[in-house]
């Protein structure tokens, strides 16, 4: 890659970090439906909705076909709306080898933002790794590669930067969860050439507020969040709750989707990838991703009432 691609590369990660167009990638990107989730700026192009698709224990399903061709139903009803960005990681059992059987079962290859992860403590495994999880993908290669949960990070993000200078794969990352290790990962964030950070974030957990997103706004860093709704903990302790009624000025008709309005209204957030095992909840969350999005007052009152509830 060129210095001059490099340059070209950064400028529209901050573009993008700040809620608008991602133009071009080293990988060419599947382009997003007509529809409220495509972010972009006035330049149009192809763009990376701002709900995306997790796949932790939710597509971990083994060789169970009746389940297979259920997580089918769900990425297709995922891709209908306009998503296209699906995360999973060796970490997650079965779950690569399902989003590659409905890959295949759908054609759907040209629709996905391909991102995975390496989860080795073999700093040498890196390739290896990524191949073994590209064909249980049945894609050639990824979008987007990340180290998950830091793990022998600096090992494979070497590695990970080779690839990317090679062409091997499109975007490099780094992740955690559970909002852990938030000083190292803020420390990988100001030293190291990393396109996308992926961290979670939501009402109860915001410790990333504090220098986690403006920093990943200062590097022009892509922010996916994991773990919108505490694995489903947090939309469950609300759901036998009334929506609150002013929920309907910014258009949110579930705790979900209020939850998922405050999170893609903070401008350094690119992309939620919210897990599920049902079409009704994949298209409810696809159409968390348009306007009107909360203003800052109104985000503190979401805070607010969850956590009074």
């Amino acid at each position: 890659m060129t210095h001059q691609w490099s340059r070209r590369r950064r400028h529209l990660l901050q573009a993008m970090a700040a809620g608008t167009v991602l133009s071009a990638l080293p990988l060419s990107l599947p382009r997003a439906a007509t529809s409220p989730l495509a972010r972009s700026s006035p330049s149009g192009g192809a763009s990376l909705p701002a709900v995306g698709l997790g796949t932790w224990i939710t597509f971990n399903v083994g060789d169970n076909q009746r389940l297979l061709d259920s997580c089918a139903d769900v990425m297709k009803a995922f891709f209908d709306g306009g998503g296209t960005v699906i995360d999973s990681s060796p970490m997650y059992g079965s779950s690569q080898n399902t989003v590659g059987y409905g890959l295949d079962k759908l054609d759907a290859r040209d629709k996905v933002f391909a991102a995975d992860k390496i989860w080795t403590r073999n700093g040498d495994d890196t390739r290896r790794q990524g191949r073994e999880s590209a064909e249980l993908w049945r894609v050639d290669q990824f979008n987007l590669l990340q180290v998950h949960n830091l793990v022998s990070w600096q090992a494979h993000l070497d590695t990970l930067k080779a690839m990317r200078e090679e062409g091997a794969v499109g975007s490099i990352g780094i992740t955690t969860s559970h909002g852990r290790r938030h000083r190292e990962l803020e420390q990988i964030m100001s030293s190291e050439p990393i396109d996308f950070v992926q961290l979670t974030y939501n009402p109860v957990d915001r410790q990333a507020e504090d220098r986690l997103l403006p920093l990943a706004r200062e590097k022009g860093i892509g922010v996916i969040v994991n773990r919108p709704f505490r694995q489903g903990a947090l939309t469950e302790r609300l759901a036998n709750k009334p929506l609150p009624d002013w929920a309907s000025e910014i258009g949110a008709r579930s705790w979900a989707q209020l939850i998922l309005k405050f999170i893609l209204a903070h401008p350094a957030v690119t992309c939620a990838i919210p897990a599920t095992t049902r079409v009704d909840h994949v298209r409810e969350n696809l159409a968390a991703a348009s306007e009107p999005l909360p203003d800052s007052q109104l985000r503190e009152r979401i805070v607010d009432t969850i956590r009074s509830v």
